[in-house]
């Protein structure tokens, strides 16, 4: 685990949206192209969690999925995805969310049965900006008798309604609170974007990439 609170290295990864709306501010897929970013993630996403703690991952779409099956795969665990209302062809259960990108009520939609009552889920997100989708993923799982035992996501942008999650739930981030990158995260602009160069994120060749590394 990264000890630096303002210097988590694989954050300098995170791309600008160089396309405006409809998309997020941020690109954090940015950093999963390189491997010992990605590694260096996951390490700092699962360290306050103990796989024997967990029972199943829950992940959001849409990149949600990316972290949710990485941390799946390290953890030995199977994952359950929730997904845009209407894209579940088994059995399932639907909650209504705020979407802030698109400004309006959506949907998330969950198979049921996902899972027993009393199954201790760590909720995956790759980025919690309003929180909407956040809570709405939570209402799926605590719905069908699910604890949420931790959220794991790149940023929470803090926000009233967003420091609950912290309040109410282990939290593991890549951004720590408190810190200047936070404050950045915030503001919704980050001072590595200025030079960002696309070509730092490639992938190396010819080489392999151990845990933790």
């Amino acid at each position: 685990m990264s000890d630096d609170r303002n210097a988590r290295w694989y954050l300098k990864l995170l791309g600008p949206n160089l396309k405006g709306k409809p998309f997020g501010w941020v690109d954090p897929s940015a950093m999963y192209v390189n491997a010992r970013a990605l590694n260096a993630l996951l390490d700092d996403l699962m360290a306050p969690f103990k796989p024997e703690d967990i029972d199943v991952i829950v992940a959001t779409e849409p990149l949600g999925f990316v972290l949710g099956a990485a941390i799946a795969a390290r953890m030995r665990k199977g994952i359950v995805t929730i997904r845009k209302a209407g894209t579940v062809s088994a059995p399932s259960e639907r909650v209504d969310f705020e979407d802030a990108k698109a400004g309006a009520v959506g949907q998330l939609e969950m198979r049921k049965p996902a899972f027993r009552p009393g199954t201790r889920v760590l909720l995956v997100d790759q980025w919690v900006e309003s929180g909407g989708a956040m809570r709405g993923a939570i209402k799926l799982v605590e719905c069908q008798g699910g604890i949420v035992a931790g959220i794991a996501t790149v940023c929470i942008e803090e926000s009233p309604a967003n420091l609950r999650f912290r309040e109410n739930y282990t939290c593991a981030t890549a951004v720590l609170p408190d810190t200047e990158l936070q404050r950045q995260c915030n503001a919704k602009r980050l001072s590595s974007f200025d030079g960002f160069n696309w070509e730092d994120i490639l992938p190396e060749i010819g080489g392999t990439v151990a845990y933790g590394a």
